[in-house]
């Protein structure tokens, strides 16, 4: 779209009947280049999973009518929710944390070299215990389909960033937790990643600790998983039970309301992620 190709000018595409999309989340404008440029009579179905379930949670239906900019359909067999941080299912139209809540033909079983499932039930099953979150920011549309607005992987950055909790705050026992925080933050049709720190007193955010974060992150993890934005923060809110929540902060950084204020055990942290100059370019 960017070049300006137009494959329909080109190429025969009488036999083309589905083009999938995958990746990155498919902008509304991705859809009209795709009817405008390549084909009007075809299915254009954008998808979502993993390589790690070897398939998709939520996907096209070539049954049915395509909705711009949306994904048309659950996959049959996967038990596909919305999450909010309170672990429950929300309304139609709000995002949350797109989960499945029973278990799939396709569920890996554990991972390489993690005997006792630590790794793996970190992973997946930290979040919302017993059920399957997979990291991807979703909402449901009025179709019955679904709106993906980005994968923070949260979970490995956080593991890797961790590797720094020496400059991290002490005083619990997830301290090192608590330090840390991870959200997508939308930009340009897209997602990026944002990584917020709360570092011990006296230690300031400069570059080399920023080169240090970065380099266990692209070793340990791919350079897919280097923040765009790596910001410095004088707390981090979480709920009275110790949860942090990345959806309130993901809220406030995209100047939206937050619900369920009341939650949380120190809501005036939230204060630390609003108007931050560093995340306007």
């Amino acid at each position: 779209m960017k070049t300006g190709i137009e494959p329909r000018r080109n190429h025969r595409l009488d036999s083309v009947r589905l083009l999938t999309s995958t990746g990155s989340p498919l902008a509304p404008e991705g859809f009209d280049f795709i009817y405008r440029s390549v084909k009007r009579e075809l299915c254009m179905a954008s998808i979502s999973g993993g390589t790690d379930i070897m398939g998709c949670f939520v996907m096209g239906n070539p049954a049915g009518p395509v909705w711009r900019g949306e994904i048309a359909t659950a996959v049959l067999g996967m038990a596909v929710e919305i999450y909010g941080d309170d672990g429950k299912p929300v309304p139609e139209g709000e995002k949350g944390e797109l989960v499945c809540t029973r278990p799939f033909p396709t569920m890996p079983l554990g991972f390489w070299n993690d005997p006792d499932g630590t790794k793996y039930h970190a992973a997946y099953f930290d979040r919302f215990p017993g059920i399957w979150c997979h990291g991807d920011y979703a909402a449901r549309t009025p179709h019955g389909g679904f709106v993906i607005h980005g994968r923070p992987t949260r979970c490995s950055i956080r593991r890797r960033a961790h590797r720094h909790r020496r400059d991290l705050p002490a005083g619990r026992a997830d301290a090192g937790s608590a330090g840390i925080l991870v959200i997508a933050q939308e930009w340009q049709h897209d997602v990026r990643i944002v990584l917020f720190v709360k570092l011990r007193d006296g230690i300031a955010l400069d570059d080399p600790l920023i080169r240090r974060i970065n380099g266990q992150i692209r070793a340990n993890a791919s350079p897919r998983h280097v923040p765009a934005r790596i910001v410095q923060v004088g707390d981090i809110p979480r709920t009275k039970s110790g949860k942090i929540v990345e959806l309130a902060v993901r809220e406030v950084v995209h100047g939206r309301p937050v619900k369920n204020r009341e939650a949380l055990a120190n809501p005036e942290a939230l204060d630390f992620f609003r108007d931050r100059v560093e995340l306007r370019s």
